[in-house]
């Protein structure tokens, strides 16, 4: 017999109710600085690359008071139709750090190499308050990765969702940068097993990158490429006994696949032809924090090379 794992909140079998959200809101910790660390290295990027601004996520209740997030993404200075246009996106869960400072390192580092050949809208904190407090969900217990969708529920899905919504079926590409950690499974999944009222199934973490392409629109030249960069930079996940990586069967070294739109996941909601969700492990031991930056870095532009290659086939 399986241990079964015992969440701290709410009672087995049983879905949450406000007072468990309450209980799980209140365990929160604030841990560092969106306005610090985000909001700071876009001003400072003002000045080669466009602002825009798209929104806000506003929290509040009773325990607490109302906490207001801006939204911001950069933009191309050089803007032109007729580019291929890529989007980037991190912080969808706020608590995988590499993901938004990825996103802010590959803007401030190699944006402008591409000026004048790729069109790039980059947005790297869809999630400011989980990563204020290292967090997969947001204030509501909701994960935004799986709120891609209509009337979503989720403020920060549906912000970024309003953004895209007027270059809907423009977009080349898209790259949305995540990270698998040791707390996806000691914390997350346990979680959304309490709060669903199901019984939590022990899973394993894979120790390296690996990449997630769409079910629905696969691209394995475009994956393999990225695979093969970032490969230089950090190590690239191994399957498991089952040929499996986080329970999905493994369609190249390094690659599964999840049906994106389906499952309200951010790299579905763009209508590109090329869509890729990166997954760095940051806790493993061969792997730095600096390195799984910089492995984001090395995916994004492996993935705009390959478009404006693409384009010259």
């Amino acid at each position: 017999m399986q241990p079964t794992h015992t969440y701290p909140i709410g009672t087995p079998g049983q879905p949450w109710g406000a007072a468990e959200r309450d209980q799980w809101r209140a365990r929160q910790v604030r841990q560092r600085s969106y306005a610090d660390d985000v909001l700071t290295a876009i001003e400072a990027l003002r000045g080669r690359f466009d602002v825009e601004m798209y929104g806000d996520v506003i929290y509040a209740d009773a325990q607490h008071p109302a906490e207001r997030f801006p939204l911001r993404a950069l933009r191309s200075r050089d803007w032109q139709s007729g580019l291929p246009t890529v989007l980037v996106t991190g912080g969808v869960h706020g608590y995988e750090t590499s993901g938004v400072h990825g996103a802010l390192r590959f803007v401030d580092t190699q944006a402008e190499r591409f000026a004048g050949r790729a069109n790039l809208l980059v947005v790297p904190c869809v999630s400011p308050w989980a990563y204020e407090r290292f967090q997969r969900w947001n204030f509501d217990a909701i994960d935004p990765n799986r709120s891609f969708r209509d009337s979503s529920p989720a403020q920060e899905s549906a912000a970024l969702m309003r953004l895209l919504a007027p270059l809907h079926g423009q977009f080349s590409a898209h790259i949305d940068l995540h990270e698998t950690t040791d707390t996806d499974e000691s914390e997350y999944r346990p979680a959304v097993a309490a709060r669903d009222g199901k019984v939590f199934e022990p899973g394993s973490i894979p120790d390296g990158f690996y990449l997630v392409d769409d079910t629905d629109n696969p691209q394995p030249a475009f994956q393999q490429a990225i695979i093969d960069t970032v490969s230089r930079v950090t190590h690239i996940a191994p399957a498991d006994e089952k040929n499996e990586i986080i329970g999905s069967p493994v369609v190249a070294p390094g690659v599964i696949r999840y049906a994106m739109k389906q499952m309200g996941l951010c790299a579905g909601i763009s209508g590109a032809r090329y869509t890729t969700t990166t997954e760095v492990y940051p806790d493993s031991p061969r792997a730095t924090p600096e390195q799984c930056i910089e492995a984001q870095v090395a995916a994004v532009c492996a993935a705009v090379e390959f478009l404006l290659a693409d384009a010259q086939r």
